[in-house]
């Protein structure tokens, strides 16, 4: 399953959000974290996290200091580029977000964006 992708990461992940998709993937059967974009939401893109198989023919295995690998595929890359990954606990709950600068606009949940 060691498919490496010759791109640069496209996205930094913040400590906190390393630590989560950690503790998270030790209840994963060997499957690997996601970050992918697709179309939706109230700004036209919106980010999405889950847990997932590799598909050899769409996805590149980024590497995350050794110890953590993420799933992208080829259609996010340009979408997420630049951006933080990060995971916050408020009083609004826990979540992963993104921080893009080439996103124009968010929603006020910042789940959604628009390019």
């Amino acid at each position: 399953m060691e498919v490496k992708s010759n791109k640069a990461t496209p996205f930094a992940l913040s400590d906190s959000a390393k630590k989560k998709i950690l503790s998270l993937q030790s209840n994963e059967d060997k499957r690997l974290f996601r970050v992918y974009v697709t179309g939706g939401g109230c700004s036209g893109f919106q980010y999405g996290f889950k847990f997932d198989d590799l598909d050899k023919d769409e996805d590149h295995i980024l590497k995350f200091d050794n110890e953590l690998s993420i799933l992208l595929d080829e259609l996010s890359y340009p979408y997420i580029a630049g951006s933080v990954v990060d995971y916050k606990e408020d009083l609004m709950g826990a979540k992963f977000t993104v921080e893009n600068p080439n996103a124009k606009s968010t929603c006020g949940c910042g789940a959604s964006f628009s390019i």
